[in-house]
């Protein structure tokens, strides 16, 4: 076992700093709401005097939000890809690392992390992991190489279940429209 990450609390910043333009950010809320595996843009901004205090994650750090009302969220994890740093919130952990950013935010999501982080939440009404416990959770690591081939298959397998014009919804939609075309021929009853 060996050391990959430093992990330090995000920032402070309230949903009252929010702005329709200004400073890219990320609360902690949205992690379990709104974002996937990974993102390179936010949906809010931050006052230019709430900038100015906040705590940043970098191109390829982890947020990972430590607090939640349950345990499926808490620990939740989104990979920062933007070009720029990114202001992170309160109840949130910045994992700074040296691996490859989207397989460790898809192994955060997996249910052997599950079972390690249910060891260290804490809390009954807010559940809670504390960064420094972070520590403590095994990750395997392997090959730059490897953990590329990973991602490939599993950005892949997430487009086909995920991506509104390919993958299943598509397939989806064509076999409703195949079930309505062959419904119609077989009721429609042309005179004889």
């Amino acid at each position: 076992m060996h050391l990959f990450a430093s992990i330090t609390r995000g920032g402070n910043f309230q949903k009252k700093d929010f702005v329709d333009k200004g400073t890219p950010c990320i609360h902690y809320g949205q992690i379990y709401t709104t974002y996937g595996i990974y993102t390179n843009k936010t949906i809010t901004y931050l006052t230019s005097e709430a900038a100015e205090k906040a705590k940043y994650a970098s191109t390829n750090d982890i947020i990972i939000a430590v607090t939640s009302e349950n345990m499926e969220d808490v620990c939740k994890c989104v990979a920062w890809l933007g070009i720029n740093d990114v202001a992170v919130g309160g109840h949130t952990a910045i994992i700074k690392h040296n691996q490859n950013a989207k397989y460790l935010s898809y192994y955060f999501h997996t249910s052997m992390f599950f079972k390690q982080k249910k060891k260290l939440a804490h809390g009954t009404k807010v559940i809670e992991v504390t960064p420094n416990a972070l520590n403590d959770i095994i990750v395997p690591l392997p090959s730059l190489e490897e953990q590329q081939r990973i991602v490939t298959i599993l950005d892949r397998f997430d487009k086909l279940c995920n991506d509104i014009s390919e993958g299943l919804p598509a397939e989806i939609e064509a076999r409703q429209k195949q079930y309505e075309y062959y419904r119609d021929k077989l009721l429609s009853f042309d005179k004889i």
